[in-house]
């Protein structure tokens, strides 16, 4: 199912894809998603401003690893859900892309956001769910 893939992919980028059986295409976005997370530090920075140190979570993140993040992340949970079986609608991939664009923005003014990494994630994560929502198979 598309959607466990996708949920897959929410929770670890590239098991979705693995799910589907794209295995060489999961460890290649696992392998881009743990070096991306890696050298901008941002596992570190979602520790320290869940634990309410936002100042200091702003100061560890490097922008520059982390304004690539959204986009990749938000691509690939939309590629896990389209690539699932039954194949997802091609329309769905506005919503995904609004999710990028809006992860993007956030990350770009984290510096003014109350709780940064959770007001990105979940800028993120709205419009990805909303959309395997909107466009999961109806079964009959």
């Amino acid at each position: 199912m598309r959607e466990i893939a996708a949920f897959f992919s929410i929770l670890m980028p590239g098991v979705g894809q693995m799910y589907n059986g794209q295995v060489v295409k999961g460890v290649v976005f696992m392998l881009i998603e743990h070096f991306d997370n890696s050298f901008g530090k941002i596992n570190e920075a979602i520790h320290l401003d869940f634990n309410g140190f936002h100042h200091q979570a702003l100061e560890v993140l490097q922008h520059d690893f982390a304004m690539f993040y959204p986009g990749f992340y938000v691509y690939v949970v939309w590629d896990s859900y389209y690539h699932g079986k039954p194949h997802g609608n091609k329309k769905s991939a506005i919503l995904f892309v609004i999710a990028g664009f809006l992860g993007e923005i956030a990350t770009i003014f984290s510096r003014y956001l109350p709780i940064p990494t959770l007001t990105i994630g979940l800028t993120m994560l709205i419009p990805m769910i909303i959309a395997i929502i909107i466009y999961r198979e109806k079964t009959k």
